[in-house]
């Protein structure tokens, strides 16, 4: 009885975990100024305009996230967690300047985006997040 007991308990946890690692976020996306490159990040990688990457509050360093726009949720790019922030209210993801450059948002700085869990990083910056994941997805 006991073994059965643990067995659903852990089944419904993994099931609540699963949930929320999937959820999806919307707020707004904004991207790093150009003066940022060569900063320090907050997982110690230094900040590269050209490579996919954004910064956010919570989610683990290493994480895959696929930010669509909202107005046009055909136009998506992906990109890995390496830094913290924004501290904007309303704010929910700074991108670096070739993610915001996929996301079309150059011109106007900022736009409303839904931020989805592609890969849960392992906390720390992985050069190889992207590998095994198919971008067109």
């Amino acid at each position: 009885m006991n073994k059965s007991i643990t067995l659903v308990t852990t089944g419904l946890l993994c099931l609540l975990f699963s949930f929320s690692v999937s959820a999806q976020e919307k707020g707004i996306a904004s991207y790093y100024h150009d003066a940022l490159s060569g900063s320090q990040m907050a997982n110690g990688d230094f900040y590269d305009p050209a490579i996919l990457t954004c910064a956010h509050l919570s989610l683990p360093f290493g994480t895959v996230v696929k930010i669509a726009s909202v107005d046009n949720p055909d136009q998506s790019v992906m990109a890995v967690v390496t830094d913290r922030g924004p501290f904007v209210k309303g704010r929910i993801v700074d991108l670096s300047r070739s993610a915001a450059e996929e996301l079309g948002i150059i011109e106007d700085g900022v736009t409303e985006v839904v931020v989805a869990v592609v890969k849960v990083g392992d906390n720390k910056y992985n050069h190889n997040a992207f590998v095994g994941l198919d971008s067109e997805d």
